[in-house]
């Protein structure tokens, strides 16, 4: 039997979920009847498409067990046009609905798809942007004679399990330490040091 998939996702363990949970319930409470419906959760960046939560609806939705697919809005499906874009795509052939409560999306129709890639785009604008403050910030801070001090041996900063785990899952298939860094948004010295401690 096909479920409604309602997908919840932040990018780190210390946010919370609450604020899209709570607008995803009164969607749900307003407007699901019989059909099943079934969540599913992700906290973990939205750079990569490749994260558990979201790995396990995309093959549901492969198998045609997805009916629609509701998400607080349309960031929280992942902030790069390349990945939502395939998405789209991907979408009508599954025969899944898209429906982004915030913004108001129906990819069933053509304003609401150019809408769609005008968000993607939009999405990742803004996580490039936030990265490049982050690096100014960081070169200012430098000419500014400020260092970053180091910290004690085989201590992981910054670092899910779900990366971890995704970091060693990559090298078990035989990825470069490069494509891994890529995938999971960790640099290559922390890839060596989570692969080396797990040696």
């Amino acid at each position: 039997m096909r479920h409604i998939a309602i997908y919840v996702r932040v990018s780190t363990k210390a946010q919370d979920t609450a604020s899209q949970e709570a607008d995803l319930k009164k969607w749900v409470q307003a407007h699901v009847g019989d059909e099943p419906v079934q969540w599913y959760r992700d906290k973990f960046t939205g750079k990569v498409m490749d994260r558990p939560g979201w790995s396990k609806l995309e093959a549901a939705m492969q198998a045609g067990r997805v009916s629609k697919l509701i998400c607080w809005r349309l960031d929280r499906l992942g902030r790069t046009a390349k990945g939502l874009t395939a998405l789209f795509d991907d979408l009508p052939k599954w025969k899944v609905r898209l429906v982004s409560i915030k913004d108001g999306l129906d990819l069933g129709t053509a304003a609401g798809r150019l809408m769609a890639n005008v968000l993607a785009s939009v999405a990742q604008f803004e996580t490039e942007v936030r990265a490049e403050r982050v690096l100014a910030g960081q070169a200012r801070a430098k000419a500014d004679g400020k260092t970053w001090g180091g910290s004690e041996k085989g201590r992981l900063l910054s670092v899910t399990q779900d990366q971890v785990e995704m970091i060693l899952r990559l090298h078990g298939e035989g990825k470069s330490k490069s494509a891994i860094a890529r995938a999971t948004s960790v640099s290559r010295p922390t890839v060596y040091r989570i692969i080396d401690q797990r040696a």
